[in-house]
């Protein structure tokens, strides 16, 4: 991706994971557009009045720079979900998440509507320690309501040192009215990628990113290697677990896409005058042998998740399998100002190798398979369409599965026993060859990959 240099503001070499709504981000810094400054200035004369009117007989005094900071953050507000203004503290919170360690309580969280409401929480961390649930909306943080807030003071008041307690409200389905939760924040240390063998007697690997951080792609490789060293033999399938992964940094979805692929686009991106598609492709150096690949999805996979899924789709190199996923199609750039604070601006949108657009639509797997009579983690969440203010998708007029040009296959009802994983089973009955193939979606044999 190009990187330019900006006169007052610095576009930062590694970006950070958001807000799930997470959020994969690039780093295009664009020329700001020509406009029509005597208009502008005379807005800014407005502003100046209410602020120098506010600041002078509001009944409780308020400082400067928390007016501006408000204004800058209504103002991006505004624009779409993943845009958003991050005070000086914030920003560095999100920056030592990009490292896979910070102190907080490891919740991913997203606005739909007005409401606060998680989307999952981090394994392993307070948060899931806690028991909070994806879908579960938050309504106060230590007893302030959070309506009307914006989400990155939500996630302000939520982070703090290891060690510290935070209470928060929450409202569950099924439950008859709020309950208080008391969460000792703690260092979330964020183990990218888990892995094991799912059926050693055929070779068949079981590997999960559960978000793409720093190393991401290093992590990959070295859980693949040592999944070699302990098979004694060639991996012989594969199933990569992209669900309820909320996205993360663009280029480490990049790096894992290509993993898995010789040549051909890996995803483009287009933003607003922009004279020509930026294009990632795919080289052969460190590619995988072409063993089948099944990868698995769920409303919970969102953006740069939905960048490898859609690739490895396009490109045939694996069979999606699950269920629709979260939408989330365009891309942001971290600006770093002056003061430490920073702007998440949303600059493009990214499309497959097909240059399909899943802005609102998702990817829709090749083989839907449903997690089972109980809704799994991540089934219940919001989706980028139930986002406030979100983008359309210019393909589409109407959102929703039934767009997406490749058919799915749906697999047969069974029924789903306590703990069992219907679609991790039946994505070892696609790689064991005992489940029918979709059609145009089917695993090549393996000699026949790069």
């Amino acid at each position: 991706m190009n990187r330019r240099s900006l006169s007052r503001a610095a576009v930062l070499a590694s970006v950070a994971l958001a807000f799930l709504a997470g959020l994969s981000v690039d780093h295009v810094a664009r020329a700001a557009p020509r406009r029509d400054t005597s208009q502008a200035y005379r807005s800014l004369d407005v502003f100046s009045e209410v602020l120098a009117y506010v600041e002078n007989n509001y009944v409780e005094e308020v400082s400067e720079k928390e007016l501006v900071y408000g204004a800058i953050e209504g103002l991006v507000q505004r624009l779409d979900p993943h845009s958003a203004f991050l005070r000086p503290d914030a920003y560095r919170m999100m920056r030592d998440e990009t490292s896979g360690e910070f102190d907080g309580l490891g919740l991913e969280v997203v606005l739909r509507g007005d409401e606060v409401v998680v989307v999952s929480p981090v394994a392993d961390s307070p948060a899931e320690r806690a028991g909070l649930q994806p879908g579960d909306r938050i309504l106060k943080v230590d007893g302030v309501s959070v309506k009307d807030m914006a989400l990155a003071e939500v996630v302000h008041r939520m982070k703090g040192p290891a060690g510290t307690k935070v209470v928060l409200e929450v409202m569950r389905s099924g439950f008859r009215e709020p309950q208080s939760l008391t969460v000792v924040r703690d260092r979330v240390r964020t183990s990218s990628v888990e892995w094991k063998l799912l059926d050693p007697a055929a070779g068949v690997v079981y590997a999960k990113v559960t978000v793409f951080q720093d190393r991401s792609d290093r992590q990959l490789k070295k859980a693949l290697d040592e999944a070699r060293a302990k098979l004694g033999r060639e991996i012989q399938g594969l199933v990569l677990d992209l669900r309820n992964n909320p996205g993360g940094l663009l280029d480490q979805a990049v790096r894992v896409a290509d993993r898995f692929l010789t040549s051909g686009v890996i995803v483009s991106t287009e933003g607003r005058g922009q004279k020509a598609p930026e294009v990632e492709r795919a080289r052969e150096k460190d590619t995988e042998p072409g063993y089948p690949m099944v990868v698995l999805v769920n409303r919970g996979s969102a953006s740069a998740s939905e960048i490898v899924a859609g690739a490895l789709q396009d490109q045939g190199r694996a069979v999606i399998l699950g269920t629709q996923t979260f939408g989330k199609g365009s891309v942001q750039t971290i600006i770093e100002l002056e003061d430490g604070s920073a702007l998440k601006l949303t600059v493009a949108k990214y499309y497959t190798p097909k240059h399909r657009s899943i802005q609102e639509l998702g990817i829709t797997p090749d083989v839907v398979v449903e997690s089972g009579a109980v809704p799994a983690p991540g089934d219940e969440g919001p989706v980028e369409r139930d986002l406030k203010g979100h983008l359309r998708n210019e393909q589409h007029a109407e959102p929703g599965p039934k767009a997406e040009a490749a058919p799915a296959f749906h697999a047969s009802p069974r029924a789903a026993g306590p703990g069992s994983d219907p679609q991790l089973e039946r994505a070892l009955e696609v790689l064991r060859g005992r489940s029918p193939r979709p059609p145009e979606a089917g695993v090549a044999p393996a000699e026949s990959r790069g």
